[in-house]
């Protein structure tokens, strides 16, 4: 199993940035797709990004492309979310997961983090 850990959050004001860490140990040569997801109280959880390992594709959700950025460090089994020009909507616990395979909607995640809060300020 896969064990992710993120950490980078915390308070900023609308139009202000954020880099998220993910950390991944454990069976790491087992996830071919990292992703990120957002989370807010009462509300869905949604897809923010997704980077696979194997390749170089990287995928963004509608509500974040050109603001936020996902890379890779593979040397340290860590993914990265650049986040800029952000707005109170992006608000919630973003937490890492990691998956096997990229099939779009339907990539199945089985490793999650425990998240780490994301709050922007108008």
């Amino acid at each position: 199993q896969v064990q992710l850990v993120e950490s980078g959050g915390g308070l900023v004001q609308t139009g202000g940035s954020l880099r998220l860490s993910c950390a991944a140990s454990g069976r790491t040569f087992s996830s071919g797709v990292m992703g990120w997801f957002r989370q807010a109280p009462g509300k869905e959880r949604e897809f923010v990004a997704a980077i696979t390992w194997s390749g170089h594709s990287v995928y963004y959700g509608d509500s974040v492309k050109g603001r936020f950025t996902i890379s890779r460090d593979n040397a340290k089994n860590t993914v990265f979310l650049q986040m800029n020009s952000l707005k109170p909507e992006d608000t919630g616990v973003y937490a890492c997961a990691a998956a096997y395979i990229w099939r779009y909607a339907h990539t199945k995640y089985d490793a999650w983090g425990q998240g780490t809060q994301v709050t922007v300020s108008s």
